[in-house]
């Protein structure tokens, strides 16, 4: 018994820290698209070229920061805002979806497996396409999340699922549920045993003498 409520906790206190990790993460993808909104493709370049000067300088073949130059340098108007719409959407649902989940709506639970779902399944789709480690660890951890989330939703439903009536025996043999009242079992009874009425009357209709 202890030692399952020890698990259940620590279970617990993990989803709660990934939830936390994924709303930092959909904060940075506003921040993201915020910034795709307001900088050209042009100035992006630039700014790709700046951070990534000292690192190139020291290696050339660095293989993050080549990649983002190359993305820099192909970006257009449109692809741009794409991303921006993208990175905004992404990242305002998962902030509302964590935000819920955190606080204990039932209703955000499905909504989070299956929002995760779907990007779990577009990440397997780019995976095939294009593998890389970053995005094997990412979609490990989405999966993980899921399946977290899909424990604490079934815990939070068995505990708000309503218990049902138990039944008491009465006369007869047969059950009747919790909170009748005494009342209501006596005329029950008194129905259900052939032969016993009311004395009451048998005084009524005996013959007067």
């Amino acid at each position: 018994m202890v030692e399952s409520t020890i698990r259940s906790t620590l279970l617990d206190k993990t989803f709660k820290v990934s939830l936390v990790l994924k709303g930092l993460d959909g904060v940075l993808e506003l921040v993201g698209g915020i910034l795709l909104l307001l900088v050209s493709p042009a100035q992006l370049g630039f700014l790709v070229q700046i951070l990534t000067q000292h690192e190139l300088s020291e290696d050339p073949h660095d293989l993050i920061a080549t990649a983002l130059v190359h993305l820099a340098g192909t970006m257009t108007v449109s692809a741009t805002l794409f991303g921006a719409i993208y990175l905004l959407l992404h990242g305002m649902v998962k902030i509302v979806l964590v935000w819920a989940v955190l606080k204990d709506k039932l209703w955000a639970y499905p909504w989070m497996i299956a929002f995760l779902g779907v990007f779990i399944l577009y990440q397997s789709y780019e995976l095939v396409v294009s593998f890389t480690w970053g995005m094997v660890l990412l979609t490990a951890f989405d999966i993980f999340i899921v399946w977290l989330t899909v424990h604490e939703y079934r815990a939070h439903r068995s505990k708000t699922k309503p218990a049902r009536p138990r039944e008491q025996p009465i006369t007869g043999g047969m059950t009747q549920p919790k909170g009748r009242s005494e009342g209501q079992n006596l005329a029950a009874a008194d129905h259900s045993t052939p032969g016993l009425e009311n004395p009451q009357n048998h005084a009524d209709s005996a013959p007067a003498d």
